[in-house]
């Protein structure tokens, strides 16, 4: 689908609205506040789902790779993803109880979907040096919570220029294991609809 996106007006988020969520604390303190990436929401509308797209230009938030902010959804709403132009990482996790139950991480590149299953939270990380464009497809009720993210100061592993680092703020966390992407996007998109 092809997307005239400069006649678009984004959100963007910039880093003062993610300093409680990156792990390089020593270097957010002082960073200037900057445009980190660009939530570009509605852009399509069909069958109950609402299309939108993200851009996140390469950059390192100190020692960590530029990344979103994190969030869960409402509902029983699942989501999915498809990369554009470059490449991602998502980190996907499932909290319940007060502690992680699952967690995993998707690698994908362009043409490639990721689904985010109902109940879990996630982020995308941009692990590159080129800029990530990705698309996502999710129910027009669903909405995002950011709560669990900001309160445990972003999300169970951080991506670092040395690796994975684990959160301290979780309790217990399970070895990160890692998934294979979809070729491409699944013809039917009904799961994305909340099962009440």
């Amino acid at each position: 689908m092809k997307v005239r996106l400069k006649s678009k007006k984004p959100d963007v988020r910039f880093l003062d609205d993610m300093k409680s969520v990156v792990f390089d604390k020593k270097w957010a303190k002082n960073a200037p506040n900057s445009e980190l990436y660009y939530m570009y929401r509605g852009i399509k509308k069909k069958n109950g789902l609402r299309y939108d797209i993200t851009v996140i230009p390469p950059r390192m938030l100190g020692k960590e790779f530029v990344k979103t902010k994190g969030h869960e959804h409402t509902g029983n709403y699942g989501e999915v993803y498809i990369i554009l132009k470059g490449e991602a990482i998502y980190l996907i996790q499932k909290y319940k109880n007060n502690q992680i139950k699952d967690v995993f991480a998707v690698k994908a590149k362009k043409d490639n979907a990721v689904v985010i299953p109902s109940g879990y939270g996630h982020i995308t990380i941009n692990p590159s040096k080129r800029e990530l464009v990705e698309a996502n497809w999710l129910d027009k009720n669903c909405r995002n919570i950011y709560d669990l993210f900001i309160k445990k100061r972003g999300a169970c592993y951080y991506y670092t220029k040395n690796g994975w680092i684990k959160n301290k703020n979780y309790k217990k966390i399970p070895k990160l294991r890692f998934e294979k992407p979809l070729k491409k996007l699944p013809q039917s998109l009904n799961f994305l609809h909340g099962k009440n």
